[in-house]
Parts: C-alpha cells; sequence; structure tokens
C-alpha cells in the first residue's frame, strides 16, 4: 500500500488496522497517528488485540522493511488473509514530509 492510498484512507475515515512492528524507541521517535504499537516480537498478541476479524485489512509498518516481512509471514501463518506492507516503509513516510506522532518519554 502506498503512503498516498494510506493518506486517502484515513482521511475518509477508513483507516486500515496499523501494526508498527519496530522496536519501542523506534516507535517512540516517531509513527504514524493510529498505528498500533506491534513489536515483531509481540505481534501475534498485539494483532489479536487490535483485530477480532482475520479478515481485517493490516498494514504492517517497519523502519526499511525486513521486520515487516517476517511479521507478515507470521500473521498469515496464523490464518490473517488481508495483510499489506507499507510501500517504502516508516523511511518514506518520514521523507515525504507527512505527519508522524512522537510519545514523550
Amino acid at each position: 500500500m502506498t503512503a498516498e492510498e494510506l493518506g486517502k484512507l484515513m482521511k475518509s475515515g477508513q483507516a486500515p488496522v496499523l501494526l508498527d512492528v519496530r522496536s519501542g524507541s523506534e516507535f517512540n521517535s516517531g509513527h504514524i497517528s493510529g498505528a498500533i504499537h506491534a513489536p515483531l516480537t509481540n505481534v501475534l498478541k498485539a494483532t489479536s488485540v487490535a483485530s477480532k476479524n482475520k479478515q481485517d485489512l493490516l498494514v504492517l509498518i517497519c523502519e526499511h522493511g525486513p521486520r515487516a516481512q517476517l511479521a507478515k509471514a507470521l500473521l498469515k501463518w496464523n490464518g490473517y488473509k488481508n495483510i499489506e506492507l507499507l510501500n517504502g516503509h516508516m523511511a518514506h513516510w518520514r521523507h515525504s514530509g507527512r505527519a508522524v506522532l512522537k510519545n514523550q518519554q
């Protein structure tokens, strides 16, 4: 899913479930509004809380992609059917000037 497609869905109120699989420090330093922190080591538990329907659209967010690829494989193996990766990942989102939220520490 492109950043543009995701932005349109978010503006229309039809945002998919956004799962940010980065580390806690990466997530706190800047994440997409509405994203759920679901580090790779906890992605199944976080996903089961965020989405009760395994047909829901899930968009996985990583810094550069490898963790999102692993999370996608793990989620598919556990029955989730509709999974996409954010094209260009968080690095592209940030570099394209899109808004990010930062957690206070």
